[in-house]
């Protein structure tokens, strides 16, 4: 009997393969369903002959349990985006002459689903993750499990562990059939097929997963044994083992192949059963993508080209204003409802008082909207040819909405700022969600609504009171109960254990996001020594402009935030790097300040960086009289070997770079004979 239950696994695993990979169904749906059923009722039977991989695991089951979260080995960063031809060209040209060698691109769809990261090990599926904050995301292998054109065993020649990311998506056509079956049960409606994929790959039920039948496209393999050196390639060997790997994929070896594959999908695309809202561009050779490295955000051999947004024509019934946590006034168009995009919009930005000039709004107008980037909905343009002589013009408003107080727009700024920012409530209480959010302190219950509440009811007047609030005052209030209250208090106990650098971002200082408070922190390791840093040392700080220092001065110049600091230092928050962040592998590079320039062949430029730091090193963008050698790799830029040569500073490549961490023996920072020839 083994044997046959077997046979029929197999049997039905490429029927699934052929039906929801293929598109090319070898059998009837009953003659299918019969074959299931007769699974299901052996494995019943002689439940010896369990496996958790059987096709019948992709009906899933009504267990409801909590996502355990995971951290990816491999950071998954997202793309650098662009609605312009031009600026494609752009990235060509940045990748040719970075490289320096012939290279080539890889065309293919960006899906507009849900991202998806898998982990195989010995061709069986362990561990699916969702793409979460980037370093770590929900588990979600059961639901995955569920989607039959995702395979749960593999064929072929495959490495033993590897990763394979891709897109969940819910097909246009079963978004349609799923959307009037809520209608006809008077639910709710999914605004479009991405947040329907979402949510439904998130539900606890797998059961309820499994039938709304979504479907999964893969387009990146990462590990250490890949099947090939090239991208494509990668991808190809993935179709062979049983992933639905899309065909509309071209190797391009000039930007005009590239502008070709953009013109010819921007509108084909538009008779595909899943929604597209992009191509992206990879560079193929992994050791060139290797060479090119990472920004702090996305990687640097690719980029993702966005199609133009959707527009609508609708009528402009009046503006609003929001006011932000940092006191920015924005206005907001309430609109005649209109679809776009698979979703109602009622309300769009316009951004600032010049847009509205710009536009010449009038109340009653007609006006067009679009999403930017198919998210935000935006007003681009007025159909004055409809304007009504009588419509009353939109002009910006002179005080703010929710104080009173006169409004003022600083130098070199577009957006009016309410000066208000200690008793304007809704920026006492943008500044309290901020500090409260994931990012920041994680402060698990203190959402915007209870935020409000605790505001409303005079138990929180800025961040520091956070620390002071009692479950006996929490629980008091109308919908915080006992463990509501029990929830917030620990989640406030575990808040002191976050790190400097989260605190920092944390603060709200502003100008000063994640990636700007982690340098921030590392730089200066204490909020003393940030508190007393003058202009000169912020600036010093690589990525730390002008406009980011005066904003930390400015910050720690007023006497309530440095009492608010105080406050939080009393409450036992982390004001200084832990130590094992001050911690460095060595000493050998302290006070001195590196320029990383060419490509490389053992490291990439981020892991030089961070070895840099790592070894009590400063990295810096420029050459100058202070720098003290440069990492140089192959094909260094003209005019930094130029630099060099006129200031003597030494070269230093990197088999000789990685000699000196190890042996802890520091060069001579001076080349007294410079010579080009001898890098390597």
């Amino acid at each position: 009997m083994k044997d046959k239950i077997e046979s029929l696994r197999r049997e039905l695993e490429q029927h699934n393969y052929n039906y929801y990979v293929l598109s090319s169904p070898s059998i009837s749906d009953f003659e299918y369903d019969t074959k299931m059923h007769e699974l299901e009722a052996l494995e019943a039977q002689y439940p010896e002959f369990f496996d958790q991989d059987s096709p019948t695991s992709r009906v899933g089951n009504d267990l409801s349990e909590g996502f355990e979260q995971a951290a990816h080995i491999y950071p998954m960063l997202s793309l650098g985006n662009t609605y312009s031809l031009g600026e494609v060209q752009d990235f060509y040209e940045r990748v040719r002459k970075a490289l320096n060698d012939d290279f080539e691109l890889v065309c293919e769809l960006k899906y507009d689903g849900t991202s998806i990261s898998l982990t195989y090990e010995n061709g069986r599926l362990v561990r699916a993750v969702t793409r979460g904050d980037g370093e770590k995301g929900d588990v979600v292998t059961a639901n995955v499990k569920t989607i039959r054109s995702i395979p749960l065993r593999l064929h072929g020649n495959f490495p033993a562990q590897f990763e394979i990311r891709g897109e969940v998506l819910l097909p246009w056509a079963v978004f349609d059939a799923l959307n009037k079956e809520r209608e006809e049960q008077e639910e709710q409606l999914f605004a479009n097929p991405r947040n329907a994929a979402s949510g439904t790959l998130k539900l606890q039920n797998s059961s309820v997963v499994a039938k709304r039948k979504l479907d999964a496209y893969f387009y990146y393999l990462l590990g250490e044994n890949l099947p090939a050196e090239n991208h494509a390639e990668n991808l190809n060997a993935a179709r062979s083992w049983g992933f639905k790997v899309s065909e509309a994929i071209q190797i391009c070896k000039t930007i005009e192949e590239v502008s070709d594959f953009i013109n010819y999908w921007d509108n084909e695309r538009k008779n595909l059963p899943v929604a597209t809202d992009g191509i992206v561009l990879k560079v193929n050779s992994l050791a060139q993508q290797k060479n090119l490295g990472f920004t702090s955000k996305s990687p640097r051999w690719a980029i993702a080209y966005k199609f133009q947004a959707e527009k609508a024509l609708t009528k402009l019934n009046s503006v609003s204003y929001q006011v932000g946590r940092t006191g920015a006034v924005t206005p907001v168009a309430n609109l005649d409802p209109v679809q776009l995009s698979g979703t109602v919009v009622k309300r769009a930005t316009l951004h600032n008082a010049d847009i509205i000039e710009a536009l010449d709004l009038y109340l009653d107008d007609m006006v067009y909207v679009e999403k930017g980037g198919e998210i935000i909905p935006k007003i681009t343009a007025v159909e004055k040819n409809e304007r009504k002589a009588n419509g009353k013009k939109v002009e910006f408003i002179k005080n703010c909405p929710e104080c009173g107080a006169e409004l003022v727009r600083f130098e070199g700024e577009v957006a009016y700022f309410c000066p208000n920012d200690n008793t304007c409530p809704p920026q006492i209480k943008g500044r309290m969600e901020h500090f409260v959010s994931r990012k920041a302190m994680n402060i698990d219950g203190l959402g915007n609504e209870t935020i409000n509440l605790l505001y409303q009811n005079k138990l929180l007047h800025n961040i520091a009171d956070i620390y002071e609030l009692k479950i006996s005052d929490l629980i008091r209030l109308e919908r915080l109960g006992a463990k509501s209250a029990d929830n917030i208090q620990t989640g406030i106990e575990k808040s002191k254990n976050v790190p400097f650098e989260r605190v920092v971002f944390a603060l709200g200082i502003r100008f000063v996001g994640e990636t700007i408070a982690k340098k921030l922190a590392q730089a200066f390791k204490t909020i003393e020594a940030l508190e007393q840093a003058s202009q000169e040392e912020l600036v010093a700080v690589d990525e730390i402009g002008e406009r980011i220092a005066q904003s930390v001065i400015q910050y720690f110049a007023d006497s309530r935030n440095v009492e608010l600091i105080t406050r939080l230092k009393s409450y036992g928050l982390q004001m200084c790097l832990s130590d094992n962040k001050l911690e460095t592998k060595s000493t050998i590079l302290n006070d001195l300040s590196i320029v990383i320039s060419g490509t490389f062949s053992i490291h990439s430029r981020d892991e030089y960086k961070t070895l840099i730091e790592m070894n009590g090193g400063k990295n810096i963008g420029s050459v100058s009289a202070k720098t003290s050698f440069i990492l140089a790799g192959e094909n260094m830029g003209p005019e930094k070997l130029k630099k060099a040569k006129n200031l003597g500073i030494r070269l230093v490549n990197e088999v000789e770079f990685l000699s000196m961490i190890r042996t802890e023996k520091a060069p001579s920072m001076r080349n007294e004979n410079f010579q080009q020839g001898s890098l390597f």
